[in-house]
């Protein structure tokens, strides 16, 4: 009778604990869609405006210049109106197996920057799902022709899958969010030194 006791104890215990983590895992999965929005378009967006108090609009666009060229590097920026950026990027989504995973595809995105005195905001938009398939070669490569909008992935994939896609891109978006904002916060930006005039120059000879 013990020895029962003792089992159904463990087992319950066993099936709580299994129970709280399924919880948790669907509540941070929750928090990561969370992270995402609809704009007036119904496309998914990651908005964000940030106070920047006593640092001017030039300096802010200046570090996120640099932040972008340091750590983005393969992004594709470009000037966007008198403070502003516009960058054009992708990120690989895994699946499998922890020891063998592997590409299941790529977020394309766009990011559009803008700048003021003491404040910027940003927003990540158009982001695009493209599936990853083997080649001949056996390597995992973008799927021709395979592209769809995110808002449509749940339809077009495994609903699951899909909805891997949509936390993997919160995720994205917030670890950007978090490192760009410390980095305008502390990161300066060192402006080249003139160089002084030292030779006289002598115009009435020549």
């Amino acid at each position: 009778m013990l020895n029962y006791q003792r089992g159904f104890y463990l087992y319950s215990m066993k099936t709580l604990l299994l129970t709280l983590f399924s919880i948790l895992l669907v509540k941070v999965s929750s928090a990561q869609s969370d992270l995402l929005s609809f704009d007036e378009h119904n496309k998914y967006i990651y908005y964000q405006v940030v106070d920047m108090t006593g640092i001017t609009a030039d300096t802010l666009h200046a570090r996120g210049l640099n932040f972008l060229k340091t750590n983005y590097a393969k992004m594709k920026v470009k000037p966007a109106g008198l403070n502003g950026l516009n960058g054009q990027g992708k990120f690989l989504v895994y699946g499998g197996l922890s020891i063998l995973k592997h590409e299941k595809g790529q977020i394309d995105y766009v990011l559009n920057v803008e700048f003021k005195d003491q404040k910027y905001r940003f927003w990540f938009t158009d982001f695009t799902f493209t599936p990853y398939e083997r080649d001949r070669y056996n390597n995992y490569v973008p799927k021709q022709g395979g592209s769809v909008p995110l808002e449509t992935a749940q339809d077009k994939f495994d609903k699951k899958d899909a909805t891997g896609y949509i936390d993997e891109t919160g995720a994205f978006c917030k670890q950007f969010a978090d490192s760009f904002k410390q980095y305008l916060l502390h990161v300066p930006v060192s402006t080249p030194k003139k160089e002084e005039i030292t030779k006289k120059v002598v115009t009435d000879k020549w």
